[in-house]
């Protein structure tokens, strides 16, 4: 039996942020929640591109064969989102959340990268049907931490995974059978990181799919409003579903490629450059017929083309190596100091004379002054790490050292410095060349201890 899907959707800003920059999209064969990030100018942007990407495989699809579409897209929209930073540096940083799912009747095939979620309510249970990728919730895994302890911490909001252009970025992806009656929540963190899994259960037993929503959004609301708000709830039925296509937040308001044409046309003397970044991911390459591209033309009788040809190639050839090196530069990172604050560098920590070969990703709210004076020198000097999720979790845990250390000292008398003896040697990280060093943690000495 061929089962179908009833759902709502819906997206608002909420009470504080001052744009929607999550999107959505609900059809009869595809649900997609995705939560953009990194400012008012990038975070729609992002989250608009991958809904315009993903939607495009809106098909019936069946089994395993959804999954692999669905990261076949999400891959894509990875790649024009990567496109959108080469345009336009200043795009740097954005990225988007992406969880979702294919229906073909039976099962859903889900996609899920971030911290929105998926649930399944089934026979009056609540499951999780997806894994946050923050570094509070691998605290949690780890046995550090407890639930509640990680629904209070300031570092809740750390993604460590998330589509933002980098290659090493892939969705989890999982086959989930569904049976009549079964009902499905997905929602952004605006729902998820307010409101906790009981109160989402509770809201998800009322009989109409649009108290469902209305009650969700209300409860966030109640909670502070403080980010946007998305919802999809969806009911597993055996006839009766919804035909509608429902387009969601800031990518409602995404062009389509016809009017970006249009309107790419109309503008062009007012500003190109702005055009080309606005629209870049709605262009696809013109295809060209298998006979125009392959039709052997006659030899031209200039006698010069031929070296101009060859000159061309070696020119794109020393192109291309340029721009495989920048590639690569773009997926090292270290901890450093931007003045008086820690910050993530993207690049190479160690440039050449007269040429920097790094740029600053992210600036913490850390002061270096704040930190204990051995690690105020490691950062000072900085400090290389193997990945951008290595490098956020360095700036957490010298966040807890200098919280450790900033507690009131004991006052002690001066003595000689002792000349021998062993001397602690923490690392904030690992460094590229594989060799173990230990990272700083609070753990490993006292408030008062040498660390401090």
């Amino acid at each position: 039996m061929t089962l179908q899907l009833s759902y709502v959707a819906h997206s608002e800003i909420g009470l504080i942020r001052k744009n929607n920059q999550d999107s959505g999209y609900a059809s009869p064969h595809l649900l997609i929640v995705a939560d953009g990030m990194g400012g008012a100018a990038a975070g729609d942007l992002a989250s608009a591109v991958a809904i315009d990407t993903i939607r495009k495989i809106d098909s019936p699809t069946a089994g395993d064969d959804m999954l692999e579409v669905l990261a076949l897209a999400i891959h894509q929209a990875n790649d024009k989102i990567a496109d959108l930073v080469d345009s336009d540096l200043s795009l740097e940083g954005m990225g988007t959340t992406v969880t979702g799912a294919m229906f073909d009747g039976s099962s859903l095939g889900l996609a899920h990268i971030g911290d929105s979620r998926a649930y399944l309510y089934r026979d009056g249970h609540l499951e999780r049907l997806t894994h946050d990728h923050t570094w509070v919730q691998s605290l949690v895994d780890d046995g550090k931490i407890s639930e509640a302890e990680a629904a209070n911490h300031p570092h809740r909001s750390l993604l460590l995974k998330v589509l933002n252009g980098q290659p090493t970025n892939d969705p989890d992806l999982a086959l989930v059978p569904v049976m009549p009656g079964d009902r499905l929540l997905f929602c952004s963190d605006g729902v998820c990181g307010l409101i906790e899994d009981d109160v989402i259960e509770v809201a998800v037993q009322l009989p109409d799919l649009k108290d469902v929503a209305e009650r969700l959004i209300s409860e966030s609301l109640h909670q502070g409003g403080i980010d946007n708000i998305t919802v999809i709830v969806a009911d597993v039925v055996e006839s009766g579903g919804t035909d509608d296509v429902i387009v969601l937040g800031a990518a409602s308001e995404h062009p389509n490629p016809a009017d970006s044409k249009t309107r790419a046309l109309s503008a062009e003397e007012d500003d190109p450059e702005e055009i080309l970044v606005t629209n870049l991911a709605d262009f696809e390459p013109t295809p060209v017929a298998d006979e125009e591209r392959y039709t052997p033309q006659a030899p031209h009788q200039r006698r010069f083309r031929r070296p101009l040809v060859g000159l061309l190639v070696l020119l794109l050839v020393a192109v291309a190596g340029v721009g495989m090196a920048y590639g690569w530069t773009r997926t090292q990172y270290f901890v450093g100091a931007d003045q008086d604050k820690v910050a993530i560098f993207q690049g190479l920590s160690e440039g050449l004379p007269g040429l920097s070969l790094s740029r600053v990703y992210e600036v913490q709210q850390l002061a270096v002054s704040e930190l204990p004076p051995f690690y105020q020198e490691q950062v000072k000097a900085n400090i290389d790490v193997p990945s951008l999720d290595s490098a956020r979790a360095t700036v957490a845990e010298l966040t807890e050292a200098a919280k450790t250390c900033a507690g009131p000292q004991p006052t002690t008398s001066p003595r000689p410095r002792p000349t021998s003896g062993p001397k602690p040697s923490p690392r904030p990280s690992e460094k590229p060349s594989g060799k173990p060093s230990p990272t700083p943690s609070a753990n490993a000495t006292g408030p008062t201890g040498p660390s401090c």
